[in-house]
């Protein structure tokens, strides 16, 4: 957990310095919290943040570059700001669809059966090939 606490801690502290464009300025939380995230799911990301001399606002401008119409989908951002800290590595994404959400009416009390819900899952993953 100490590269963690440290990666994170440094992402904090170089967010404020974050110099871009209005694009990466836009992007910039979002894709803050993702780091963030990831540094908590694995201690060797979080490690080369904390080893590596680039910076959050380097990495913005590597986010940002080359985005076309004012447009980057978030996964797309995501991975390329992963291979910025750590060169060849990649990310997975996926969503669930709950089809009938909220649809089922009132919420079930708690001693009421859950009812059984119609979900399909889907990898966004070969979209962005």
């Amino acid at each position: 957990m100490a590269y963690t606490d440290t990666a994170i801690e440094k992402l904090e502290k170089e967010s404020a310095q974050v110099k871009g464009n209005r694009m990466a300025m836009a992007m910039l939380d979002d894709v803050r919290r993702v780091l963030k995230d990831f540094c908590r799911q694995d201690e060797e990301f979080a490690q080369a943040i904390c080893r590596s001399d680039k910076t959050l606002s380097d990495c913005m401008s590597y986010v940002a570059d080359g985005v076309v119409r004012n447009s980057i989908s978030d996964i797309t951002a995501y991975k390329r700001a992963v291979e910025f800290y750590f060169p060849g590595a990649d990310i997975s994404f996926s969503m669930t669809i709950d089809l009938i959400g909220n649809a089922g009416g009132a919420a079930p009390s708690a001693s009421a059966e859950a009812p059984k819900k119609s979900a399909m899952s889907m990898s966004f993953d070969e979209l962005f090939d």
